[in-house]
């Protein structure tokens, strides 16, 4: 009887359970059957805005949804790691991140206690988007042609000249600590928490030297003259501007790369994070993407959630010290 009893409790809780698990595979097979929202660390027109539009447009057309992007810059990324972490884990609310929210400088001014970001403690890799060089301008009330006019000055006059970046911590910033490190310089950061339009003011009005950012943060100044384009943080002469130089042509094995990844709360089920990877290599892959993106300064680059996420671990490793750095200096 006990026996009897046991049995037919086993087969009733195989029949409760099958029907969970059906649904739950199917909803995962027809992600997603509503909106999505992808929250970004970017602040409207930046260089990391542009491309997580173009990634969005895309990934509307696959999926047959909207998908909205929410800016939600500041805190040096601090804000849109909040929003995204503290969203349900349901696949309908994303995360596309630029390389800075996992670089940020701890306990740097303007940096959110909770930065950097980590993997797989804070979020759930979904893929890796692109990569992008940085580009080095000066205003044009600066005195500086190229990248050795920079150079020279800047060893005449340590720490004189200023550069406006769009954080402390973030890439810009580091990839002018490099810069400063192999050329042995001293330059003056202007952090602007407010995106490339509020620098690109005071570089054009001569308040600020030198900017460095992404292609789609200075397009404006580069397209119409405005601003004297000296070099690229490539390691090759980017497509189209054959002209400009890089800066590892001066200072040899200099390279710095921008890139942005989509992330998932942690807890998004394996399968929804599967189908969304799926679906993000093949809008890469399409030709469409591949000359918007071009055209806006950033070359696609799909890797799998696994791939993304030492590739993100190895970058933390590789920029601690010049973090390392900038912390001492700030004591």
């Amino acid at each position: 009887m006990a026996r009897r009893a046991l049995i037919t409790l086993g087969t009733l809780a195989l029949l409760l359970l099958a029907p969970i698990g059906r649904p739950a595979a199917h909803a995962q097979e027809n992600y997603p059957t509503r909106p999505v929202r992808i929250v970004s660390d970017s602040a409207v027109g930046s260089a990391n805005d542009v491309t997580a539009r173009i990634v969005a447009d895309r990934l509307s057309k696959i999926w047959g949804q909207q998908v909205v992007i929410l800016n939600q810059p500041g805190a040096g990324g601090g804000i849109s790691a909040r929003a995204a972490a503290a969203a349900p884990a349901d696949g309908y609310t994303l995360y596309i991140a630029a390389a800075s929210v996992f670089l940020a400088l701890h306990g740097g001014p303007g940096v959110a206690p909770n930065l950097p970001v980590e993997l797989p403690r804070d979020f759930a890799a979904i893929g890796f988007v692109l990569q992008e060089p940085l580009f080095l301008a000066a205003s044009p009330k600066a005195a500086i042609g190229s990248l050795a006019d920079l150079i020279a000055q800047a060893k005449q006059k340590p720490g004189e000249l200023s550069y406006a970046s769009t954080g402390r911590g973030r890439l810009t910033h580091l990839a002018m600590e490099l810069l400063q490190a192999r050329a042995d310089i001293k330059l003056r950061l202007v952090p602007y928490a407010g995106g490339p339009r509020e620098a690109m003011s005071d570089v054009l009005g001569g308040r600020v030297d030198l900017v460095i950012d992404g292609y789609g943060g200075l397009a404006g100044g580069m397209q119409g003259g405005l601003i004297k384009m000296l070099a690229s943080t490539w390691s090759g002469r980017f497509p189209g501007m054959d002209n400009l130089p890089t800066i590892a042509e001066t200072l040899p094995d200099y390279f710095v790369a921008g890139w942005g990844v989509l992330m998932a709360p942690v807890g998004t089920p394996v399968g929804v994070i599967g189908k969304i990877s799926a679906d993000l290599k093949t809008a890469l892959e399409d030709k469409d993407l591949t000359s918007r993106f071009t055209a806006d300064g950033a070359f696609p680059k799909y890797m799998s959630p696994q791939d993304t996420t030492a590739y993100i671990q190895s970058q933390q490793k590789l920029w601690r010290p010049i973090q390392e750095k900038i912390a001492r200096e700030m004591q």
